[in-house]
């Protein structure tokens, strides 16, 4: 879940999923000019397009949290540089695999008439 009022910020392009929170959050800094300890989320994904990790500081810690489909690859952006906020539920259209960018309803609303 989360947390009230953070902010989700995907990083362009791929990194390096040897990096831990340490060089995550240090490539927040330089590289996004963002705060990593600002409580919002950072989401990265590796080369090959199947691993993703967050990064999110909670005013205590930082956390950690890595992701691996077993099939398919996570829907990125294809910039190679910046960075992209998104809501929590496209967050977790991606950690499903699903993209993110054009989600598909599988039922159409009515109208109220």
């Amino acid at each position: 879940m989360i947390p009230p009022g953070a902010r989700v910020w995907i990083a362009m392009g791929h990194t390096d999923m040897r990096k831990g929170m340490q060089g995550l959050a240090l490539l927040v800094q330089q590289a996004l000019g963002r705060d990593p300890f600002g409580g919002d989320l950072f989401v990265f994904r590796g080369r090959a397009g199947s691993l993703t990790k967050i990064i999110w500081h909670d005013g205590i810690g930082m956390s950690l949290y890595a992701k691996r489909l077993e099939k398919g690859r996570f829907i990125w952006p294809s910039a190679k540089d910046g960075i992209v906020s998104l809501t929590s539920a496209q967050l977790a259209c991606l950690l499903d695999g699903i993209d993110w960018r054009n989600p598909q309803y599988s039922w159409r609303p009515q109208s109220a008439g």
